[in-house]
């Protein structure tokens, strides 16, 4: 089988997988490394027309199919997918892992409103306000799932009283369960850098001591026709 006019990158990760050479020519054979699979077959996906290569002998590697009804729809696919693929990356490369699903915000929640009981003044109230925005995680999980969010929460509350330090909202159950436990991680360098980024956002919001608007850009705009008519000598 021969394959023409083929995309450079695809070639290399063919070669790479395959464990093939590339070359431009092939006039002397015998010095080429060729590459190995055990099943080279042409497949038909809608209406175009594919060539599969399955057993690779180098590692393992896949091909993603992407179908969808609109550009858009696939195009909103394709970075959804590559997002997880990112994730999963970041979370093999770095060894500390968190449980998700709003676990580890309401953790971070039930901490700050213990240690808020310990400050005097009026940075006891910021120190909650910090607490409650905490919870928007998960309780925004369960209202993107349709869920109770005010029940999930209120259990979520007595469960890291408890000391269940992983517990988080399970959309597949619409319950509450060990995240931990049933493998939903996020890399804690990603969570650190979302809570260090949302703080200087709140910190710097909150800076601004002062805003001065512009009174005649707030102003409805003239109706055209009105107010502008010649005047009349009597």
């Amino acid at each position: 089988m021969a394959i023409e006019h083929a995309d450079f990158d695809g070639i290399e990760r063919l070669a790479l997988v395959t464990g093939g050479e590339i070359v431009s020519t092939f006039d002397t054979p015998e010095k080429v490394k060729l590459g190995h699979c055990k099943l080279i077959e042409q497949v038909l996906i809608g209406d175009e027309s594919l060539i599969r290569f399955s057993g690779v002998e180098l590692g393992s590697a896949c091909t993603v199919v992407i179908r969808g009804a609109t550009q858009q729809v696939i195009d909103e696919a394709e970075r959804s997918l590559h997002d997880a693929i990112m994730i999963v990356r970041r979370t093999i490369k770095n060894d500390a892992v968190v449980a998700g699903g709003g676990a580890i915000d309401m953790e971070i929640s039930k901490h700050l409103r213990e240690y808020s009981k310990g400050v005097a003044g009026k940075e006891q109230l910021l120190v909650a306000a910090a607490a409650r925005a905490f919870e928007a995680i998960p309780r925004q999980l369960a209202d993107n799932a349709g869920l109770d969010a005010t029940g999930l929460l209120n259990k979520l509350r007595q469960r890291h009283h408890a000391g269940d330090v992983w517990y988080g909202i399970d959309i597949q159950k619409e319950d509450i369960a060990d995240n931990y436990v049933n493998c939903v991680w996020e890399p804690a360098v990603v969570k650190i850098n979302a809570i260090t980024a949302a703080c200087e956002a709140a910190t710097q919001i909150l800076s601004i001591d002062e805003t001065i608007k512009n009174v005649k850009s707030e102003a409805p705009p003239q109706m055209p026709g009105r107010g502008m008519g010649r005047p009349m000598m009597g």
